[in-house]
């Protein structure tokens, strides 16, 4: 008889299931992949759909801490609404979350990444990041209505979480993106746009892979986002109005921001300036 799982059958009613509890592109995409991954090796290894076969599934990885984590919470999500069945916690753990202080830059080096390129799109892509604090994919979404230039905001719909929220619109960004308007033929609602629609991912990845070039160091949508947040703290914004521009439900996640600010540090002297 044969024993093998049914895999895409299992995917389509976990999307189905994602689906009704309004779960974000992004969260289902990874969801089915690390279920389907989990799916796979059970048909390769003949083990059984259990709990056993779970963790001989997650021990034979090599992966973070917070990398099977997110494996872990995809499972046990599967488990409980596709097979309504309950993983055993005590035997398959989700490993606690690492914690790491966020990447920053220093002002000088944002800006040499501006400076290194003379395309107006690249350009631009780098100042919105760091100066409004975006996810990536809230500026791949990123419509032009959704820039106030009266009032130098910029609405962000249906970020992370599904929340919507404001962010800011500097004054130099807004006479670049007017000169970008007058410039660029658009053919859709998109801010910025690819050759398929929006621009993707992988082409604002590459915009920072090759200004990061120019500094020696790896540089992230998050690095930006990261470092927007860490200077406004320092340059003595309200850690709660932070909060709200960066889209954070708690200010505990914000907070970390303070562990990075080198704005108080800078006042302290260090004991070997007493000897």
């Amino acid at each position: 008889m044969n024993y093998t799982l049914p895999v895409e059958k299992f995917i389509e009613k976990l999307n189905e299931q994602l689906k009704l509890r309004g779960f974000t592109y992004q969260t289902k995409k990874s969801y089915c992949y690390h279920v389907r991954s989990l799916l796979k090796f059970l048909n390769k290894s003949r083990l059984n759909l259990n709990n056993e076969g779970v963790k001989s599934y997650l021990l034979s990885l090599n992966l973070s801490n917070n990398s099977i984590r997110l494996k872990v919470m995809a499972i046990r999500f599967f488990f409980l609404e596709v097979l309504g069945e309950k993983l055993d916690y005590t035997k398959i753990p989700a490993p606690k979350k690492v914690k790491s202080l966020p990447k920053v830059l220093s002002k000088e080096e944002i800006k040499i990444l501006i400076n290194s390129t003379e395309n107006l799109k690249h350009k631009l892509i780098i100042k919105l990041l760091y100066s409004s604090g975006l996810r990536l994919q809230e500026i791949i979404d990123l419509k032009r209505k959704e820039i106030d230039f009266d009032r130098k905001i910029i609405f962000v719909n249906s970020g992370k979480g599904r929340k919507d929220r404001i962010t800011l619109l500097s004054d130099e960004l807004k006479i670049d993106l007017l000169k970008y308007f007058s410039c660029y033929n658009f053919y859709t609602d998109y801010l910025f746009e690819g050759r398929k629609g929006k621009y993707s991912k992988k082409s604002v990845q590459k915009v920072l892979e090759n200004a990061s070039k120019n500094i020696h160091k790896k540089v992230t949508s998050h690095t930006l986002r990261h470092s927007f947040a860490t200077h406004l703290l320092e340059a003595g914004t309200d850690i709660r109005y932070i909060q709200k521009l960066l889209g954070h439900s708690d200010l505990k996640t914000t907070e970390i921001y303070t562990h990075v600010s080198t704005k108080n540090l800078s006042n302290i002297k260090s004991p070997l300036d007493d000897l």
